[in-house]
Formats: C-alpha cells, structure tokens, sequence
C-alpha cells in the first residue's frame, strides 16, 4: 500500500540507492542505512512497516540482529538479503524471525512481490491488533463497572484468574449479573486472548444435542449426523469455551464433561480416538448447585471440578452505590449508538432507579437505559420517563420487591403482565427459566403470553 515505509540496510550503496529509487516508485517511503547502527538509529524512530535486510554488514550480522529487532518491532517485517544462499542460512533467517529470505542479485519483480506479501501480513496483524483493542474495550474488565466493595472483589478476583489461563472457573449469581460479559472479560484479560471464545447455553438443547455441541461427532453417530462435526471444546482449542447454566445439564453431559476437565481430551460422539484439546473452561449458573448436589440432582465430583475458583457476582439489589455509575455508562453507551445527545438523568429519576429492586439485575437496568434512550426527546431523562413500576406508582417490582397493593387498587391483568415481563427480563426471554420463577409450566406461561400478547422466546425448549 502506498505511503508505507521500508527502511533498506546495505553496505552496498550502489544496490542500496537502486532498490531504494524502484520502491519509491512503487509509492513507498523509504529510508537507508549501511550499517546495523544506522538501521537500529532507524527503527528507534520512525518504526518502518518493512525492512529489507542484508546479512553481512559491516559492524555485524544481520542474521543475528533478527529475533532482537523482532523482539523490540513485533509488527515490522523483516526481509533478509544476502549474495551468499544456502538452504541452511535461509532456515536459519525464518526461524530467527525473517519474513522470506532472498538471494542476490535481487530479481526486482521478485522482490517487489515479497515486499507486497510482507506488507500485507503486517496490516492484518495490526487489523488483529486493533481488534482485539476493540474488544477488550467492549467487553474487558473495565466495563465491569462498579466501584461498591462487593464488585471491587469481584474485579480483583478476575484480574488473578485471568493470569491463570487454565483455571477452571464457576461463576454463580442471579439472572442478569453479567456472568456472560466476566467470562468474557476473564478471557481477553488471560493469555488466551488471542484464541477463541466460545459460549453454549446450556438450556438452548435437550441433553443428547447438547452433547454433539459441545464434544462433536462422527458421521453416522445417530440419525440425522450425516457429517463427522467438531465440538465447541475441539473448535476452541487454545482458548476459553463457556458455559452458561451449566446446572441445566443431565446426568450425561455432565459425566463427558468430568471425564474431559480430568483427561483435557475430547472423544465425538460415535468416535473411539481422543482428541487432546486445550482449553479454559468458565461454567456459570443461577442454581443452587450445593442443593442440586444434595439432592442428587448434579454430581459432586463435577461440582468439585467446576469450582476451583469460585465467583460469586452479586445482584444489583446489593450493589446499591453502583446503579447510578451503571445507568450513567449505559446512557453514554447507547446515545452514541443512537447519535443522540443526552446530558443525563435528573435526579429525581436518578433516586427512582436507586430505590427500585432490580429483579433482572444489570440486563434489567440495561434493557431499560437503552429504552430511554430510544424514546426520550429531552435533553435529559426525567423521572415521568421511568415506567410506573421503577417509580414504585402500584406496580410489582417495588423498593423491597414484593407486590403491593396501592392504595387505590390495581387492575391484576396488569399485575399479571408485570411479573411475566419481569420473569422475561431477568431470564434474558428464556421461556422454561422464566416458568421456573413464576412457579408455573412453560405451557402454561406461554398460555399467558398468548393471552397477554407478549412476545415470547423460543429458547429453552427440551
């Protein structure tokens, strides 16, 4: 790409000013040293994108200077120039860290076509770069925003576990605490950042599914595996795979998943080799799994493997100091989205907000931040803006929440509405979890949501 630059080392100046001349032609900059001090003069100043070195210079090797300038310039490529070509010395100049190696005299086509190949594995190594910034961005732990003594132990926990990246870790809270964006968090603040991160829902497949998803399967393993398909654990080799609601799992998943956290192998489904993989494991669940274990509902030993390190995210309710720096984050965040400009909350919505109970924890305050921010035409949110609920005016969901009658009466098919959309929330729309919390079948809460015209989520089934 025009305008990058390529610094040329060589004693040689006839060859140096020649080869310089051809790529500015091409549309580079490009600087010139003759020596290995020049050229570290160089590079401790304007980083070029590409160097073009030769191997014999006069105060030293360029072979040798290699993996030290790699070492200090990851993203400069390098590309080694020598009159004397064996196939040792260009093993030799790719293991030390060399781009391609290239006998003298320089074939110009030939050259300008590495330049061009080296120079575009540096711009998608920086794309990488830039990405990966992105990300840990978006989702690393400094958006785990929250400054009460429950999250700042929380945060300190993540930044020890993410030094440990193959730490099995469980993380155990409410709906809607953010267990998805720690485990994130822990992955792109680990070494394993660079790998994959991939997530399964634990309740999205009935048992025998979930177990090709997560461990893979050969082709023929049973009806409908018409193709050999890699599992989530195979595919996420050398990274971070997660599970969410891992205390949804039958009593056969769970055995494949002890027998992989002890052996670190993976075996598909209908398959008799064993496949080693590495990967972090990061579990989350709303259960009781201590009381699952009692009652014989999930093994022990797994339970055991699962929390090596144990956190424990509490629910917004018990983080009372933080909703206020949460809503405000989330208003910044979705006005740029939204290219709006909002200067804030008042502070009667603000003391509205910290009042309520938050059954769906941040997912809740989130959901509802960005909502306002949709709607709002003012340059601020007010607390008339609130729904009727989050202003505690006769609607579940209240400073304790309980329900309670207001004074004036309260129709119950609004009630009704109230604690299914609640249920929705905290669940994050999942229609089986959001039963199990209004004590009723998913039959029959998805009865009610036929009634009350609700849309409701498909997910959960099996």
């Amino acid at each position: 790409m025009a305008g990058e630059r390529i610094l040329v080392v060589d004693d040689d100046r006839l060859l140096r000013w020649s080869l310089a001349r051809r790529l500015a032609e091409e549309g580079f900059e490009v600087g010139e040293a003759a020596t290995l001090g020049e050229a570290e003069a160089a590079l401790e100043g304007e980083t070029p994108d590409l160097v073009l070195l030769d191997h014999r210079l006069p105060d030293g090797s360029g072979l040798e200077a290699i993996p030290r300038w790699r070492a200090d310039h990851p993203e400069t490529a390098i590309v080694m120039l020598t009159g004397h070509a064996s196939v040792d010395r260009a093993v030799r100049a790719i293991k030390a860290g060399a781009f391609d190696y290239l006998a003298k005299p320089v074939e110009i086509e030939a050259l300008l076509a590495v330049v061009r190949r080296a120079l575009e594995t540096t711009r998608l190594r920086r794309e990488l770069q830039r990405l990966r910034e992105e990300a840990l961005h978006r989702h690393g732990p400094e958006t785990l925003v929250g400054s009460s003594p429950a999250m700042r132990h929380v945060l300190a926990l993540v930044e020890k576990v993410a030094a440990s990246p193959g730490t099995t870790v469980l993380l155990l809270g409410e709906s809607g605490t953010g267990k998805d964006l720690l485990a994130r968090a822990i992955h792109l603040a680990s070494p394993r950042a660079e790998g994959p991160f991939l997530a399964l829902d634990c309740t999205a497949f009935p048992e025998t599914l979930l177990e090709g998803e997560l461990f893979g399967h050969e082709k023929g393993a049973y009806t409908g595996a018409h193709a050999r398909r890699r599992g989530l654990l195979e595919l996420a080799d050398g990274g971070t795979v997660f599970l969410d609601e891992v205390g949804e799992m039958g009593p056969g998943a769970q055995a494949k998943l002890l027998r992989f956290l002890e052996e670190r192998t993976v075996r598909r489904l209908g398959g008799t080799r064993d496949i080693p993989v590495d990967v972090r494991v990061i579990a989350a669940t709303n259960r009781d799994l201590e009381a699952d274990v009692r009652a014989g509902r999930f093994r022990e030993d797994l339970f055991f493997r699962l929390q090596v390190v144990p956190i424990h995210l509490p629910p917004l309710r018990e983080r009372r100091g933080d909703v206020t720096l949460l809503a405000t984050h989330f208003l910044e965040r979705f006005s740029r989205e939204q290219r709006k400009r909002l200067e804030g909350f008042e502070p009667e919505a603000l003391a509205a907000l910290e009042r309520y109970a938050w059954p769906g924890n941040v997912r809740e305050l989130r959901n509802l931040v960005e909502r306002l921010v949709i709607l709002c035409d003012g340059p601020r949110i007010r607390l008339a803006d609130l729904p009727r609920h989050v202003r505690g005016e006769g609607e579940a969901g209240g400073g304790d929440g309980g329900i309670r009658l207001p004074p004036g009466g309260v129709r119950l098919a609004d009630v009704e509405r109230s604690l299914v959309e609640q249920a929705l929330v905290r669940t994050g729309g999942n229609v089986t979890r959001a039963a199990r919390l209004l004590g009723i079948s998913r039959d029959a809460l998805r009865y009610r949501l036929k009634k009350l015209g609700i849309p409701g989520s498909t997910r959960g089934r099996g």
